[in-house]
């Protein structure tokens, strides 16, 4: 089970991680146990029971409390009672346990009820974020699936919502039914009629370096550095590219300019090392 502290053991190698940083609250546990299975070993991710997992280490005072909690989930039928007990228990998992992964599942169920197109996607577009972090397969397909659904539901609501319909397209990137150009051209609709719409240009991006299109990928978080300069994911993952391409002038040069913004020690000292190694 890893922590946020200990993504700095991997941090150097893999800067794809940078966002959990920047834009994640927690880093949800879990075990890596999957990201070494092929596709036909990989089991679907259980959050019953990967729940049930967590509760190994909460203290007495807090089982208890979420004891109490749960029992009035299951005895609640109105929808409002159930509501109310699916933000009882997100904020418990949130503020007490400190546990990402419960509190988003159990805002996502109350966006689910309370069928809101803000908090839909608010739980829609966290779930997106945070899964880009995360290396076990199946949470990250699962994640992925939760999230399509959200955005799908909202843009019942809403079918006109640009950021929906980049949300929804870039769930295909990270294992929801479908091939990653599924997801591509719904993002690709957005570009074109935006082509200043940061959000759809980093997406793109993303795409272009899940399905191996580096060039394509290079192009376009450069654009969206360009109408972003603060973005540091995209620097990072810019910077990567470089990397990996073999040019270890651009990759430091790019690392350099995103290292100005990160204010985490452990990080600053992870990129310089990185850095260092290659000059």
């Amino acid at each position: 089970m890893l922590k946020k502290q200990q993504w700095i053991a991997v941090a150097i190698g893999a800067v794809l991680l940078f966002g959990i940083y920047t834009f994640g609250k927690f880093t949800p546990p879990h075990e890596d146990h999957a990201a070494h299975a092929g596709p036909e070993e990989a089991k679907s991710f259980e959050i019953n029971a990967f729940i049930n997992g967590l509760k190994k280490d909460l203290t007495p005072t807090q089982s208890a409390y979420l004891t109490k909690l749960e029992d009035a989930l299951t005895r609640g039928d109105l929808v409002k009672q159930r509501i109310d007990n699916f933000h009882a228990l997100s904020d418990f998992w949130r503020d007490s346990a400190k546990s990402y992964l419960p509190f988003i599942y159990y805002t996502a169920e109350k966006a689910k009820l309370e069928n809101s197109e803000k908090n839909l996607n608010f739980a829609a577009h966290s779930m997106l974020e945070e899964l880009r972090g995360i290396s076990d397969v199946e949470l990250k397909t699962w994640m992925a699936n939760q999230a399509n659904d959200l955005f799908s539901r909202s843009l019942k609501i809403n079918p006109n919502n640009d950021s929906t319909i980049i949300g929804l397209g870039s769930t295909y990137f990270f294992g929801v039914s479908g091939s990653p150009m599924e997801g591509i051209l719904k993002i690709r609709s957005i570009s074109e009629k935006d082509p200043n719409n940061v959000f759809a240009q980093f997406m793109l991006g993303y795409g272009g370096l899940v399905s191996g299109q580096t060039e394509k990928a290079t192009e376009r978080f450069k654009k969206v550095i360009k109408l972003d300069p603060t973005n540091t994911e995209a620097i990072f993952l810019l910077a990567e590219l470089y990397e990996k391409a073999g040019d270890k002038k651009s990759a430091i040069e790019w690392y350099q300019k995103g290292l100005k913004d990160v204010k985490n020690p452990e990080l600053i000292n992870a990129l310089n090392e990185k850095i260092a190694s290659l000059k």
